[in-house]
């Protein structure tokens, strides 16, 4: 059930990208090249007679929008170099793979569950919460843009504006106005807040959202870790590790009290979904 959601999304998130970096190429596609005039030979008789004939040409004369166009094609390369990072680090990925992590440190089992599977979570997780996200672009920059209704760059900050309010309404008002300092700029207002200071703060302020719940999961495990290592120094099992005791009863804890579950509700209901 939840395939056709994911592919929906994927196959919005690419049309989006590739349909905003597309147009400038459109608009420099260099014009159909005209046939040059054929002369009679009689006309060539008449100029040879008085002058000689010389024609210079160098080139089609699309030779600067040739270079234009290479250029942007680089630069739409190396957008799609880094647009996973880009894309990773303007949603809600980074808060959900962070946390799972610290899931996976706290219970102690390093190899289970795997990294990939943490990202594949995260990137499901991702979807699910972003959809409505993804379907504003969708409604107010893609189609339209298809339809030819407005220009790319009309659709560029129409797409950009449902991901800039997703920001910042989990941005702490403190690290905007942080990076509104580091920037030189005074106080703005948050329709006028630019991109460049919303995603540095989003991205801080991820970190540390991440990191607080974080620490609560880590709060009833070590618990048990304590329990564990005083009743071992009690029974005198000195050489006894620790870990290899309380890795069961930690396990045994996160499934009977459906941790799965609680996390995953927790972090969807964290953005407000």
């Amino acid at each position: 059930m939840t395939s056709v959601p994911l592919l929906r999304s994927l196959a919005l998130l690419l049309g989006v990208f590739f349909a905003l970096v597309a147009a400038p190429l459109r608009a420099q596609a260099p014009a159909p090249a005209t046939p040059a005039p054929t002369i009679s030979p009689n006309a060539l008789a008449a100029a040879a007679g008085s002058s000689p004939l010389v024609n210079l040409q160098m080139g089609g004369g699309t030779e600067r929008q040739n270079v234009s166009s290479a250029i942007q094609i680089v630069f739409v390369m190396t957008l799609l170099t880094l647009a996973p990072s880009i894309i990773m680090l303007m949603t809600s990925f980074t808060r959900i793979v962070i946390v799972l992590g610290f899931i996976r440190s706290a219970i102690g089992t390093q190899g289970a569950p795997t990294s990939q599977i943490i990202i594949g979570i995260s990137l499901f997780l991702t979807f699910f919460i972003m959809e409505p996200v993804w379907t504003e672009i969708d409604r107010d920059a893609l189609q339209p843009y298809l339809a030819e209704q407005i220009g790319h760059k009309e659709a560029l900050e129409k797409g950009a504006e449902p991901i800039k309010t997703f920001m910042l309404r989990q941005t702490r008002g403190s690290e905007v106005d942080f990076f509104l300092g580091l920037a030189g700029l005074g106080p703005t207002a948050i329709k006028d807040v630019p991109l460049r200071v919303v995603l540095p703060a989003f991205v801080v302020s991820e970190l540390r959202t991440a990191f607080q719940m974080g620490f609560l999961i880590f709060i009833p495990f070590l618990v048990i870790d304590f329990l564990v290592s005083s009743t071992l120094m009690s029974m005198g099992m000195m050489m006894m590790p620790p870990v290899v005791v309380s890795l069961p009863f930690k396990i045994l804890l996160f499934v009977l009290v459906d941790g799965w579950h609680l996390v995953v509700r927790s972090l969807v209901q964290s953005f407000g979904a």
